[in-house]
């Protein structure tokens, strides 16, 4: 049996594959649109283990009216050899997030997750922030961070300061990404705040029953923004210390619901706005 269903296979069609990926929120953000804008469509749910990848692929623009397809954990990476083109920015992070079925069949790749973290903080953040403003400190080096660094390096920061539970990781990340990436030990992460202009906390610290995030705020300015990419919580430990102090703060939620635009641009040609609204019925 595969991950595709035949029932009202003429309308237009896009899902999200990962493995497992019943606990994924994009099925409600693109199913909002749907209904707002008033389209014939679909978004599903599609699980595909990492060995199937490749077969699903090969599949995908021989069913009517699929569009293309979201890529959650664990497929990122795996479906990078299936793809005729991969956008540059996509290539730098290594990661692919977004499909899309071009009209010959071929397949395209893109990875929206720096795009969506980018506009999630310049609609969320108060306007004087700038990335060009001054350094920012990124926790944790695994894959939503590469995602953000490149963001950030592209956006101009002047400096990066990542840190790492495990140091080996936030250098090779320095080593591949250029010199305005300092590592910092994990021990010494509070020090790392001393005249930052953002923190981002990419870890898994803080969310659910993961262990809480020990990070000292006495050191960070208060004009500096604060982001964690954690949703589950919305208000994580570290946003409601930060908010207690005068930090402006914006939450995780933002950069999910940014990072599906041009997606579903590209696969129902309709530009999608992230409103209030929006908000609600993915939290829902």
């Amino acid at each position: 049996m595969t991950a595709f269903d035949t029932e009202d296979d003429i309308l237009p069609r896009a899902g999200v594959i990962g493995w497992p990926v019943d606990h994924s929120r994009s099925p409600k953000l693109h199913g909002f649109w749907l209904a707002q804008y008033g389209l014939s469509g679909r978004y599903d749910r599609l699980p595909v283990p990492p060995e199937e990848v490749g077969a699903f692929l090969e599949a995908l623009p021989k069913e009517p009216g699929f569009r293309g397809v979201n890529v959650t954990i664990p497929n990122k990476v795996a479906v990078l050899p299936y793809l005729a083109e991969i956008d540059p920015v996509a290539r730098r992070i290594g990661a692919v997030n977004t499909i899309v079925v071009r009209e010959d069949g071929s397949l395209h790749g893109s990875n929206t997750d720096a795009f969506g973290f980018l506009a999630s903080l310049r609609a969320d953040a108060p306007k004087m922030w700038r990335a060009a403003n001054g350094p920012a400190v990124v926790l944790g080096a695994g894959g939503a961070s590469r995602a953000i660094i490149v963001a950030l390096l592209d956006a101009g920061v002047p400096e990066l300061r990542l840190t790492n539970r495990s140091r080996d990781k936030a250098e090779a990340l320095a080593v591949e990404f250029g010199n305005r990436i300092q590592v910092v030990d994990w021990e010494k992460r509070a020090g790392a705040l001393a005249g930052a202009n953002l923190l981002v906390n990419t870890t898994s610290l803080g969310m659910g029953s993961q262990p809480v995030l020990d990070l000292p705020l006495n050191d960070l300015p208060a004009t500096a923004l604060v982001n964690d990419i954690v949703y589950t919580p919305l208000e994580t430990d570290l946003l409601a210390a930060a908010q207690a102090r005068g930090n402006p703060v914006v939450d995780g939620l933002g950069m999910l619901l940014h990072q599906g635009r041009p997606g579903f641009e590209a696969w129902f040609g309709v530009a999608p706005e992230v409103t209030p609204e929006l908000r609600a019925a993915v939290l829902a």
